[in-house]
């Protein structure tokens, strides 16, 4: 059973009291030359501020894997100590401290090591060439994350630093890390190790976890990189947090699981420190995740805090890389026999004495609060934890001093040697640990390649079972392996997958095997199971949204037989009719005074052409074609100037009477009587030159629109030239405009009629239509183009008839006592005769 710690430790320190004071002393030895150590002596750390200062750390942990790497270098050192062919006649120092897993308290000791030797100052130098620092190199520390902070610090000052587990690829720049090394591989080697295992398997649909930390982001940033060249998608990239206390950890957590659930994957990659894969298999099996494959790193594959999880075993087929090392010989020995050492008095007695020469009052390791702890305490964790990494991490930094000395085999000369000189030694030259080489590599580092392990379970008990092998290419013992799967074989876990007819593949970043079924839009097709877009129809085709073929457009104007179009043609024969009743009534009265007082035949005409210019609203429905188009505009333009044009003389005559009454007995004959047909032709000889001009300008040609209507193509007649439709209108919009100035201002005696204000109000609702057709028919473009063109034709004529002839025909049915000449001649033309006689 782990034994829990509660220290009190002031300032940044954590110190190196893990047992005894007795044991915690003998983390302190001087020598020739010191080599400093970091290692996270326990597991988890929280960090207090005190009410009052100086500042509190509570360090409240269970023992680690720190104690044995720790006892690793003392062993090492001893060794090297012991050793009549390495150093011999040199003394290898060290001085350990506690990092707490935490930068801030890691700095601490890392400062210590770089001041001046016999001092606790660090000069402030231009050249550092003969500085000596307090240790000749650094051993440890663990984490990446504590690395990059000391590594800078030491890189400064080219103290070579040398640490056992930090696997950060950012480490591997030696341009920025020079005097940083490392025994582990780096997480490339990892990745591509991982990588090799998804191809073999053929897994290609995963998830990918990393916990928040610079091991984690590292090592799934590099992962990421790597698998879009072999077409490994990922459905899932998240981060799970490492400090699980805090109350939003738990809601990261239960939402990446629920991430992870929806996106149906059956491998997760994990790369995370034991803590963070704790907690994300805890919170798993509480949400009832299915088996899945975990795929993991030695950081939490081999440790007991996540095998100790209850009911691990239902967490589904656990996979991972551990470093492959060599046992050391000897080690557990040493252990032993140093823990029966710790209560004897003679041990404790030494172990004073040596951390009096250690200047213990610069940082005191003493802890008074500290239990003691037995070889039973850290005998499970000592079976499984790799302590050859903190063997060649202390070789390598004794080989190089060893060549740097010019040290013989019997021999070592007493000498001073700057740290730095030893950079030279730990990049060229191989050395050799028990038996093994090692070098290292252009980064600095030592691939010594992995071991693939499986998580097999027997009556409840976990074992470690070796099934693959990697260096430079991945084997493995496929049938070792027993997959969570009913017949015991692998997942199946791609991201291929059929897509529906009419749905095209969506590649999803830049890996071909990772895409969305989409549905083809309107107007596209599927063509084929493997296309990865669709095919646009042709022009005169449509298609709708997921469509496999296209078909032909229908062709869509207004038909006679719709509603609508029934509706307007209904209107156009009541207005045709209407206009005719109306001819026929002032035929038959064409010698009263009310018909001759409106213009007598000319009336006849302007019904007429009233009456024609309804009956052009045919024109407008069914299949518009090229003649059609061109004689749409010339019908409408021509009858209503048959109209207007009637409209002229009357009102000129009636402006004459009004506004000059003198002049008016010579001019009325010009406007009047026979005449005035005169200035009707003329207006139509104007118009129908007008005509001309817009049929050579530009007249309304047949369009075929495919893109306002999805499934139809839309005939319409559409208007090529805008300047010649103004000249094509213009002309009848200058004679109403004519008729309205020559009759508004006139005034009526209460006993005559007044003929001016038929006119005026007619050319009024001709004004007033045309300013909303206008602005409707130029922004128009659907069938209602012609229903608007319709509409306004006969409004144009029922406002005209409404206002200027169904009066007159009013008097004439129902008010026949009024049809005599007193009360249709104006005063004015009275005046004008009396003047004239």
């Amino acid at each position: 059973t782990m034994l829990p710690e509660l220290w009190l430790c002031l300032s940044f320190g954590c110190a190196a009291s893990l047992s005894s004071s007795c044991l915690s002393a003998q983390f302190r030895r001087p020598g020739d030359f010191v080599l400093g150590g970091l290692f996270p002596f326990g597991k988890d750390t929280v960090n207090l501020t005190a009410r009052s200062e100086p500042t509190l750390l509570v360090c409240e942990r269970l023992f680690s894997e720190g104690l044995i790497w720790a006892l690793g270098m003392r062993f090492a050192i001893d060794q090297i100590n012991n050793s009549t062919s390495l150093l011999p006649g040199i003394t290898l120092g060290y001085d350990m401290y506690d990092t707490c897993f935490e930068a801030l308290v890691a700095l601490q000791p890392s400062l210590l090591f770089l001041t001046r030797n016999g001092t606790t100052g660090i000069g402030v130098l231009c050249n550092y060439t003969e500085y000596q620092p307090r240790v000749t190199a650094i051993i440890g520390p663990h984490k990446s994350d504590l690395c990059l902070v000391t590594a800078k610090l030491f890189s400064s000052f080219l103290i070579p630093q040398v640490s056992y587990g930090a696997s950060s690829e950012t480490l591997s720049n030696t341009e920025l890390y020079p005097s940083f090394y490392r025994t582990v591989p780096s997480d490339k080697n990892l990745v591509e190790a991982v990588v090799l295992l998804l191809n073999q398997f053929g897994w290609n649909w995963i998830a990918t976890i990393g916990s928040d930390d610079e091991y984690g982001r590292g090592a799934q940033a590099l992962f990421l990189s790597m698998v879009g060249s072999d077409n490994i998608c990922i459905a899932l990239e998240g981060l799970i947090p490492t400090e699980l206390a805090e109350p939003a950890a738990r809601r990261q957590l239960e939402e990446t699981v629920r991430v992870i659930n929806s996106s149906k994957v059956s491998v997760i990659v994990l790369f995370a420190h034991s803590l963070a894969a704790q907690g994300l298999l805890e919170q798993s099996l509480r949400m009832g995740l299915g088996k899945k494959v975990w795929i993991g790193t030695e950081a939490w594959v081999m440790s007991d805090i996540a095998a100790s999880i209850p009911n691990i075993q239902n967490i589904g087929t656990v996979l991972g890389f551990v470093m492959k090392a060599g046992t050391v010989p000897g080690f557990q020995e040493y252990v032993a026999e140093l823990f029966g050492s710790v209560q004897q008095e003679e041990f404790c007695r030494e172990s004073r004495e040596l951390s009096r020469r250690m200047n213990a009052e610069v940082l005191d390791t003493h802890c008074q609060q500290c239990d003691n702890v037995t070889l039973g305490d850290i005998g499970p964790m000592l079976r499984v934890t790799t302590v050859q990494p903190v063997h060649v991490a202390v070789y390598s930094v004794a080989h190089a001093l060893h060549r740097a000395l010019g040290c013989t085999q019997k021999a070592c000369p007493k000498t001073a040697i700057m740290s730095w000189q030893l950079l030279h030694f730990m990049n060229t030259l191989p050395f050799e640990v028990n038996g093994q080489s090692f070098r290292f590599d252009q980064s600095h580092g030592t691939n010594t390649g992995y071991k693939l392990i499986f998580w097999a379970w027997r009556d409840g008990t976990l074992t470690y079972l070796p099934v693959g092998d990697y260096e430079q290419s991945l084997y493995i013992l496929k049938s070792q392996i027993k997959f969570h799967t009913a017949d015991q074989k692998e997942p199946t876990s791609e991201c291929f997958r059929r897509c529906q007819p009419g749905q095209f593949r969506r590649i999803k970043g830049f890996n071909l095997c990772c895409y969305d079924c989409t549905d083809c839009p309107e107007d596209t097709f599927w063509s084929s199971t493997d296309s990865t877009s669709c095919s646009p129809c042709p022009q005169q085709q449509w298609a709708p949204a997921r469509s496999t073929q296209c078909h032909d457009r229908s062709e869509r104007f207004l038909f006679w037989d719709e509603p609508l179009a029934m509706a307007l043609g209904t209107l156009t024969a009541l207005s045709t009719a209407l206009s005719g009743a109306t001819a026929l009534l002032f035929l038959r009265h064409l010698r009263s005074p009310l018909v001759r007082d409106s213009g007598g035949t000319r009336s006849l005409f302007a019904l007429l052409s009233l009456a024609l210019l309804s009956l052009s609203c045919c024109l407008y429905v069914g299949r518009p074609s090229r003649g059609l188009c061109a004689g749409q505009q010339l019908s409408f333009a021509l009858g209503l100037n048959g109209c207007l044009s009637t409209f002229l003389p009357k009102a000129l005559e009636i402006a004459l009477l009004t506004e000059f009454p003198r002049r008016a007995a010579r001019l009325l004959r010009w406007v009047s009587r026979g005449r005035a047909w005169l200035l009707v032709a003329a207006s139509l000889l104007t118009q129908g030159l007008l005509c001309f001009c817009y049929l050579r300008v530009g007249p309304d040609e047949l369009l075929a629109d495919y893109k306002s209507l999805p499934s139809e193509v839309l005939l319409l007649c559409d208007t090529k030239s805008w300047v010649a439709f103004t000249l094509l209108h213009g002309y009848n919009s200058c004679l109403a405009f004519a008729c309205f100035l020559c009759t508004f201002m006139v005034q009526s005696l209460g006993t005559k009629y007044n003929a001016a204000r038929g006119i005026t109000f007619a050319t009024l609702i001709y004004f007033i239509v045309w300013i909303f057709f206008v602005v409707i028919f130029a922004t128009l473009r659907t069938v209602l183009r012609a229903v608007t063109q319709i509409c306004t034709i006969l409004a144009t004529t029922l406002g005209i008839l409404g206002s200027y002839f169904v009066p007159k025909c009013y008097i004439i049915v129902f008010k026949p006592e009024l049809n005599r000449e007193d009360y249709f001649q104006n005063g004015a033309e009275e005046e004008a005769e009396d003047s004239v006689s």
